[in-house]
Parts: C-alpha cells; structure tokens; sequence
C-alpha cells in the first residue's frame, strides 16, 4: 500500500515537502488553514527577502514545475513576499493542487484510537488528524506527518514572555512587519512610532517608518548595545541581510532613529496617546507600537503524540546548540535533516521555521534541505537522508567558514577555527569555554569590511 504523508501548511517548506514525497513515490496530504497557498507569506508579502531566489526555491519544486514549462526567476534577484507568491509558490499549488485541502486548520494530530501513554501498536497505527472549516469538522489519516506550519501567527508579546499590562487586546499595538510603506501608511504616517525589538522584523520596520514624513520613530532596544542587532554588515554574505545593519546604524547615528537601549517593557497604558514603561521606570509616549519580538510555535495541535523539545528554545534537542541565540549572533547553522529532527513519536517531523521553536535564525533554504532530507528517511533511503546537498550561506562573524579575510584574522588572533564545540568561535573561544569561562572576549577590527568580530 502507497505510504500517505500529511503534510501541515501549505507554504514555502510545505509544498516543498510535497514535491520530494511525490517523487518518492508517495502521496501528499496537504492541509492548509488559507484559503490559498501561501498564506503566512500574504501576510508579508511587501517584504524584500534578505536571501536571493538561488536559497529560495527547492530542486524538487523546480523540477516538478519546469517539466511543466516554468521559467525560473533570475538567481541573484532578491524576492518580495509578493514575488515569492506569484513566480513560485502559486505555479506550485497549481501543480499540487489534485493533494491540497485549502481551508482546512488542524485542531490536533493524534494516533488512531491511543494517546501517547500507549506502546503497544503504536508505530503500525496510523495518524489522525482532526481539522476544522466551513464544511465543518473532518477526520483525516496518514501514515506520516510532516508539521511545517510556522510560527508567523504565533508573535512573542511584548514581555519577558507574556504580554504586558494594557497590551492584550490594545488597538494601537501591531506585531510583526506591518505594511508601513503601503496599505498600513496612514495608520503610522506623522505619528510617533516606537519599536520594540531587535531582529530583522525590528529593523526593516524602523527603516521602512524612517522613510514616512514627519514620523517620529523611536527604536526600543532591549538588549544594552546595539551591536547583536546589526549583524554582519558587509562581511554577510547574504548582502542585503548585511545591509538591513548598516542602514540602521547610519539612521541612529544621523539621528532620525532615536534609540533607546536596555528598553525592557513593563506596561502600556492609554488607547491613543500611549505610555510606554520600562522595567527601569523609563517612560515613552508614543501614538504607535509595534512589537517585532519574534515568533514562537503553536505546540497545542501535538499534545498527543510524543514530542522531545529543548526546554528553552521549543526545537529538536539536537538542533538546539546550532541555533541557540543566547550562543549564536548571525543565524548561520549547518545543514541538517531527518536525524536531528526526529522525535520518540515514529514517522512524525518537524519542518520549517516551527523546528526552530523561538529561535529566530531560520532561512527558507534550511527548511528545503529538511525536507529533502525526511521525506528520504520516510522513503527507506536512509543513505540520502544523512546526505548533505546544501551550501548555506555565512554572515562571517560567527561559527564557520567566513570570508578570506575574517577568516585571516581569525588564524591570527584566535588560533584559528573552533573544533570541538559548536558554540565556540575560534579556538581561543572553545579553550576559554571548555575551562568554565564565557569566552576568549577578543575583538579585532577588520578595517576591509568595517565589522567587529571575534573571529
């Protein structure tokens, strides 16, 4: 009998995912909760992606479409959401579209008659997944489940974990990347806005509010320095990535970004004029606030199967110590796939930006190389499973090779690269941590790209 593989969203790493499982031989499920593919990305389509269409699209995606006479959009070209959605991701819901379910939101993924105290029988029973939409409630089975649901409706709240008070239900609140530029402008245009984070949400929300007249724009840092949240600058290289910390630096240093460091919100009070508190007892009036402080995954639909979570970041054990960010500053991670991803419950993974639980360091190419990779393992082709057929790109200020001349200065200052320890930078760095220290603290200054790194 044909395996079928229940694949959960219908976006980028979904329909990829589906891609592989049909050339496997396999069928896809697709469960999507939009009334069409992509719907996360409709939500960010005015945003320029940091990562051009070379890391963009998946090989089994292009095979399928071109063998259909789709024309591949430029390599080098960076992407909108937009563009993402018109010249891939829709040409490959249509070619899909015979194993999509649109408007269908999964409730719960359980095992057929057992919960997850039971051992007996468990790796033969077949999934069951409960959806709900406007034909009302379905029950669905699979043999496999591929979870690659996002976290982009599930924003961290402004708190250290929870939202704070007067945050909850508070209409001049946004989260996320709004539409500042376009269908959001009037909302912020003239106003005084604040921002509260420091990931690249954060940061293309501040530049974008920059560029609207008379907009006050107040950049609400919670970290003490600002340096984490520029990156790599030039040394990315993903450039456009580079350059999202670059821009934002020369705005603070001009002044039309006012910045306010070691911001940790308390409260917010008002509906129109708000004020926003500090932990500290700093005090900022603001028309506007958006809260860019990252996603995290929607864990409830899993409670019965059996799950292995990193206790802080929500992802894979395994993958924890690649992306965890109280250890890492760029994002940069090796590839990986099948085996750190799997979980005590047989035939079931996590894919995409919802493997990553909180981290916020995810890249569209790293979901495609899972893919490629479970869709293998649930094929019996172990051997492709472990196999790597992904080049991930590097800012060159964190963990592997960077470019020739960081990595110059890394053999020079720091003993050259790290060998043991994921979460070491340099060998110096990996000596430091192995004897109970922090790290080596070395900084050097390469005056060729502008950028501080340890190594």
């Amino acid at each position: 009998m044909t395996k079928t593989v229940a694949i959960l969203g219908a976006g980028p790493v979904g329909l990829a995912a589906a891609a592989h499982v049909l050339e496997r031989g396999m069928l896809p499920l697709v469960l999507e909760q939009g009334d069409t593919v992509g719907h996360a990305v409709r939500a960010w389509d005015h945003v320029p992606m940091f990562s051009n269409w070379r890391y963009n699209i998946d090989a089994a995606a292009v095979r399928r479409l071109e063998a259909a006479g789709w024309k591949r959009p430029v390599p080098e070209v960076h992407p909108t959401g937009a563009d993402l959605l018109t010249d891939y991701l829709e040409p490959l819901g249509r070619s899909l579209s015979s194993w999509l379910r649109l408007g269908r939101r999964v409730v719960a993924v359980s095992r057929d008659g057992i919960d997850k105290v039971k051992d007996a029988g468990r790796e033969q029973t077949p999934f069951v997944i409960e959806t709900e939409g406007t034909s009302g409630p379905e029950l669905l089975r699979a043999d496999a489940v591929i979870d690659a649901t996002g976290t982009w409706f599930q924003p961290n709240p402004g708190g250290a974990g929870r939202p704070v008070s007067g945050e909850t239900g508070n209409a001049r609140i946004s989260y996320g990347m709004p539409d500042v530029a376009g269908q959001d402008r009037s909302r912020f245009a003239g106003k005084q806005v604040a921002v509260l984070g420091g990931g690249h949400s954060a940061i293309g929300t501040l530049i974008a509010l920059s560029d609207l007249p008379a907009t006050q724009v107040i950049w609400l840092c919670r970290a003490p320095t600002i340096t984490r949240a520029l990156g790599g600058g030039a040394a990315d290289q993903l450039a456009a990535r580079g350059a999202l910390g670059t821009e934002l630096a020369r705005l603070v240093k001009e002044g039309r970004i006012k910045l306010e460091s070691g911001f940790r919100l308390a409260s917010v009070e008002g509906a129109t004029a708000m004020k926003a508190t500090a932990t500290d007892g700093r005090q900022i009036e603001v028309e506007e606030l958006v809260i860019a402080t990252g996603f995290r995954p929607d864990l409830s639909i899993l409670r019965e199967l059996r799950v292995s979570l990193d206790a802080g970041l929500e992802c894979p054990p395994v993958l924890a110590p690649l992306i965890d960010p109280n250890q890492h500053s760029c994002g940069t991670v090796r590839p990986h796939g099948a085996m750190e991803l799997a979980h005590p419950e047989p035939e079931f993974y996590i894919a995409g930006m919802k493997s990553y639980g909180r981290a916020p360091t995810f890249l569209l190419a790293t979901g495609h190389e899972q893919v490629r990779s479970i869709v293998a393992a649930l094929a019996g082709d172990h051997v492709a499973a472990a196999r790597v057929e992904l080049d991930l790109p590097e800012t060159g200020v964190c963990n592997g090779p960077g470019p020739k001349s960081l990595q110059a200065v890394a053999a020079s200052c720091c003993g050259g690269p790290a060998t043991k320890r994921a979460n070491a930078c340099c060998a110096q760095d990996e000596v430091a941590k192995e004897n109970g220290a922090t790290g080596c603290a070395c900084e050097t200054k390469v005056e060729l790209t502008k950028v501080a790194a340890c190594c």
